[in-house]
């Protein structure tokens, strides 16, 4: 049997920790990134359902909405609801296409899908110096930091599950620092420690935080000394499936030429000459 990703009781404590003083700034950015979303959609959501590990802030922001822990099973009613809200939690989860699947099922036909989870460039700055100083004191590596996907990967999820008209899209936000405590308490206070059920549990040496934060200064800091962390926010849309939805066309339907269209020339990139 595969072990698992996520040691779900220690991501649980490290939440339970973070609500005595959050810092939920990432978590309002997608809730307010979600509405904005929904405000192009031409639609009225009468039965929303929020899956999140932050319950307050989504609450606050969808006071109407069905609260869901984003546990490795879902409460969520087959068919129960138009709007499915996956709340920068997803990068969490041990089976992201199974929570993708019981998302799409307690989908009313035609319901919405909008998720939001961290990408791959997420903290890859402190990602770099926590390994380079790691290897260069104990000439190893342990998990730190959750690995998360890449955009065309989590793309192709929505359709593994089984939505209609699947888009990701990214969003980069840097957030500036004057210390590395600081960004390190900021993780903390966001519930976003090291939760693997690989990580390290031995004590590490007392110079690998100087030495990583010494690495991050000299690799990324900025001219007035403040430490960039990069926090990739992944947006992933889908439709339960319905058959009055607008369908793509198959591959050679097309009734005339994209070169025509735009008034230039075809080039065939299989062409010697």
């Amino acid at each position: 049997m595969s072990q698992t990703l996520t040691d779900r009781p220690a991501l649980i404590r490290a939440r339970r920790r973070a609500q005595r003083n959050p810092a939920d700034f990432l978590q309002e950015d997608a809730a307010n990134d979600v509405q904005e979303r929904l405000g192009l959609v031409n639609r009225t959501f009468t039965s929303p359902a929020v899956v999140t590990g932050h319950p307050a802030v989504w609450a606050r922001s969808f006071p109407g909405a069905k609260i869901v822990e984003d546990a490795d099973l879902l409460d969520l009613e087959s068919e129960g609801h138009d709007l499915v809200i996956h709340g920068l939690s997803l990068h969490w989860a041990n089976d992201p296409v199974g929570q993708l699947v019981q998302c799409r099922r307690a989908l009313k036909p035609d319901g919405l899908f909008i998720g939001l989870l961290f990408g791959g460039q997420t903290l890859a700055e402190l990602r770099a110096a926590l390994a380079e100083a790691e290897i260069a004191l104990t000439g190893g590596l342990s998990p730190r930091i959750l690995p998360m996907g890449e955009i065309r990967d989590l793309g192709a999820l929505l359709q593994r599950a089984g939505f209609a008209l699947p888009v990701a899209d990214s969003t980069v936000r840097t957030v500036s620092y004057g210390s590395f405590a600081r960004l390190l308490q900021d993780l903390r206070a966001m519930g976003e420690t090291n939760a693997l059920t690989a990580r390290n549990r031995r004590f590490m040496p007392r110079r690998l935080f100087p030495e990583a934060e010494r690495i991050y200064r000299e690799a990324f800091a900025t001219e007035d000394g403040r430490l960039p962390a990069t926090f990739e926010l992944i947006g992933l849309t889908g439709w339960a499936p319905h058959p009055d939805q607008q369908q793509p066309l198959r591959p050679g339907s097309a009734m005339s030429r994209l070169a025509d269209a735009l008034k230039t020339v075809e080039i065939n990139p299989e062409r010697d000459d």
